[in-house]
């Protein structure tokens, strides 16, 4: 079945206009960063007990290891990138002359 158009949203939505920014809402840099480091953090411990699971012969199967360790791989390869990025922000902006 083929569903309504809904209506469009304001542009302000979308895009807000300068100085009207929500920043009390936004969480700090270092919260984000605290949060990125968790998760990654527990993503390998994730897999590190699936593994360990597979080994002594409990209830998991070859494909859920599978999954799990390359989940990790994968978030701690994004983790890097996305710092490795940030690396080159800031140097960039120490290079800036004022």
């Amino acid at each position: 079945m083929i569903s309504s158009i809904s209506s469009i949203r304001p542009i302000d939505s979308v895009i807000p206009t300068p100085g009207t920014e929500k920043t009390a809402e936004s969480p700090a840099f270092g919260e984000v960063l605290t949060s990125a480091i968790d998760r990654v953090e527990g993503s390998r411990k994730a897999a590190t007990d699936s593994v360990r699971q597979f080994l002594n012969g409990d209830s998991e199967d070859i494909h859920t290891v599978g999954l799990a360790t390359q989940r990790a791989d994968l978030e701690m390869e994004l983790f890097l990138q996305v710092r490795n990025k940030v690396v080159q922000a800031y140097q960039e902006v120490m290079r800036m002359q004022l």
